[in-house]
């Protein structure tokens, strides 16, 4: 027998057919909330990325015809991940700020074929690093500590020539302490006083990082990154992180990943005023589709749960691998 305060009726009135359940719906979706993650590289072919079904390495005018066409499908904003080749790689990941570099090419590209989008660019230096470090490593503890304070100076350096190329925002994510602050002082006084500053403000050292290492070729030759990235068995460590990007002038913040840490999403949103994004990471894409290859769900449907779900917990932007499909999904 149900409860006579709350009849079933009262709870399910409301749920009546689709085009009501639609007008009631307080959580949306559009392509204005989605940013696509695009792997430029100065290779001449586009190569699949195995772990990744439906994502692929791209050659810089291939990458940059393919951002046109997702753009005037309604697709605007993008967030590029260089792959270098080994032979341009080192111990400081140089070629980073380096012109030629395949993020670089790509946003210049964009920039010259006058397409309308917003570019982000990734700062970081795993995928430049011939050891697959976030930075140039101690010299008396070369095995296990990134050298901070010298991957401060190089992050301003390149922050300065991805903007020099296009980028509208630049997207720090190696964890480094101090990183928006020396960053944001070299694009000021480099005069890119315009471009903003999307900090991996709360970044776990994720089991969900895998595929992305064979996208990115970034991989580490040793070690591992919970040195500097969070450690995912601590619950209120994001504030300080959080706090330390706002007040160092951080315009946007990102958690990540995103769908397995829902509960911090929902706490930074309620902690801040700037615009919150969240990474649906490269595993958690990848899961998805492996149940759906197997007939254990539909991968529309799941998609659209999950990065609603994202939503749902605050995320304003969704980095996603699902961008392009979105596209005909919304």
């Amino acid at each position: 027998m149900s409860d006579p305060r709350f009849p079933a009726s009262r709870l399910r009135r409301l749920r009546r057919g689709p085009a009501l359940r639609d007008a009631l719906a307080d959580v949306t979706l559009g392509l204005h909330n989605l940013i696509y993650p695009v792997f430029v590289t100065s290779g001449d072919e586009a190569r699949p990325v195995s772990s990744m079904p439906g994502v692929e390495q791209l050659p810089v005018k291939l990458a940059v015809e393919r951002i046109r066409g997702w753009a005037a499908s309604g697709l605007r904003q993008f967030i590029l991940f260089g792959v270098t080749s080994a032979d341009r790689k080192d111990a400081r990941g140089s070629f980073a700020a380096h012109p030629d570099a395949p993020v670089n090419r790509t946003l210049a590209g964009v920039r010259d074929a006058g397409i309308d989008a917003v570019m982000y660019a990734d700062l970081c230096f795993c995928e430049y690093t011939e050891h697959g470090h976030c930075g140039p490593l101690c010299p008396d503890d070369p095995a296990a500590t990134v050298d901070n304070d010298a991957t401060l100076e190089l992050l301003g350096k390149t922050a300065i020539a991805q903007a020099k190329a296009g980028a509208d925002v630049v997207a720090p994510s190696g964890m480094m302490d101090g990183m928006v602050g020396s960053i944001r002082s070299a694009l000021d006084a480099a005069k890119f006083d315009q471009t903003a500053i999307l900090a991996y403000s709360v970044k776990y050292a994720s089991n969900f990082y895998g595929p992305f290492r064979e996208a990115g070729e970034g991989g580490m030759k040793f070690g591992d990154r919970k040195g500097y990235q969070m450690d995912f068995r601590r619950s209120r460590e994001w504030r300080l992180e959080l706090e330390a990007d706002l007040a160092q002038g951080a315009d946007m913040v990102m958690v990540k990943p995103a769908v397995a840490y829902l509960d911090i999403l929902a706490q930074v949103r309620q902690s801040c005023d700037v615009p919150v994004a969240a990474y649906h990471v490269s595993g958690e894409y990848a899961m998805l589709h492996a149940a759906a290859q197997r007939g254990w769900l539909d991968l529309k449907a799941g998609a659209m749960e999950t990065t609603l779900a994202i939503r749902r917990a605050g995320a304003d932007l969704v980095l996603s691998y699902f961008a392009p499909q979105m596209i005909e999904w919304l």
